[in-house]
């Protein structure tokens, strides 16, 4: 049996607890008990939880009480550091349990710990950049849905933990049984790691009409070239001058931005129709199949057809 240990302090988020059905019907999946789940806190008890719904805990007295460590996170995670109890233990669990998890902000723990020094690490994406700024030895990946830099995971916020937890799922019992598991729990879409935390266009945010319009004419003609002059003759301006403005208002050149559409796009024609990859790509405005599959390696962290392969296979 595998046992999945909890790690929960005062006023851990809420939202966390669901990752624990993912869990719950492995075993159903599974026929059988493969995993065993228990609450943790450094000195047991009830331990309130963000919505101020009270959880009864174990107190912590040995690392290999689990076999995999699911450290929660809070609503805020700059409030105050972790109690030193915590951190103690984290430290020697991640260097005795199977692996470690941070879940949403859970991952600023395993940070102060030390556990995500010279690895890959994601967080929720309203505190990616703090994250970035405290610990600049942890290379962070504030675009990912979840990370796995073996043996440490590390999710983005809120829901983006119940897909750490089927990729544990499917790490330990196969795709098909957690393809099953998304499946009951009618998570429409098992999402790969790689997928990103935003949408492109909210991403953006420009400050004024004017590039906002150039967005929604460019998203609705992803199937062209789509050069600078095209845009700038759109907002009437000239190609320097909306140059720097997209870049000012965006933080983007308008070659990334586009690239990034190009990709939403594709992603969910990807997962929504039957359509061939030439056909998405050519779509979509990629020069081709291949180049799509490049953009799609550096923007999201896996190629096409996995991503077609993950949702597929939820609505089989």
């Amino acid at each position: 049996m595998h046992r999945i240990g909890y790690l929960l302090t005062d006023g851990f988020q809420v939202l966390s607890l669901a990752t624990q059905t993912v869990f719950e019907f492995a075993n159903l999946v599974a026929r059988a008990p493969f995993y065993s789940i228990q609450n943790y806190s450094p000195d047991g008890g009830l331990v309130r939880s963000s919505l101020g719904l009270a959880v009864e805990t174990r107190a912590l007295d040995a690392p290999r009480l689990a076999d995999t460590w699911m450290v929660v996170g809070v609503n805020d995670p700059l409030a105050e550091p972790p109690p030193k109890a915590v951190l103690d233990f984290v430290r020697l669990a991640g260097s005795q349990a199977r692996r470690t998890a941070g879940v949403c902000t859970g991952g600023f723990v395993l940070a102060e710990a030390g556990l995500l020094a010279g690895r890959r690490a994601t967080t929720h994406w309203a505190f990616a950049l703090e994250m970035r700024k405290r610990f600049p030895d942890i290379d962070v990946e504030d675009d990912r849905i979840y990370i796995v830099d073996e043996p440490i995971w590390t999710s983005a916020g809120m829901t983006a933990g119940l897909d750490l937890a089927l990729g544990m799922v499917e790490k330990d019992l196969g795709a098909e049984a957690a393809r099953s598991v998304a499946h009951k729990l009618v998570m429409h879409q098992r999402r790969s790691g790689g997928q990103s935390q935003h949408s492109e266009m909210l991403d953006l945010a420009p400050k004024s009409d004017r590039i906002q319009n150039a967005l929604n004419y460019a998203r609705s003609h992803l199937n062209r070239p789509l050069g600078v002059e095209e845009l700038a003759e759109v907002v009437h301006l000239s190609p320097r001058q909306f140059t720097r403005v997209f870049t000012a208002e965006t933080g983007q050149s308008p070659a990334k931005a586009i690239e990034g559409l190009r990709l939403e796009a594709a992603r969910l024609m990807i997962e929504q129709s039957r359509h061939s990859l030439d056909v998405v790509a050519r779509e979509t405005g990629f020069r081709d199949r291949r180049h799509m599959r490049e953009a799609f390696i550096r923007g999201f962290g896996v190629p096409p057809q996995a991503v077609r392969r993950d949702a597929r296979g939820v609505t089989a």
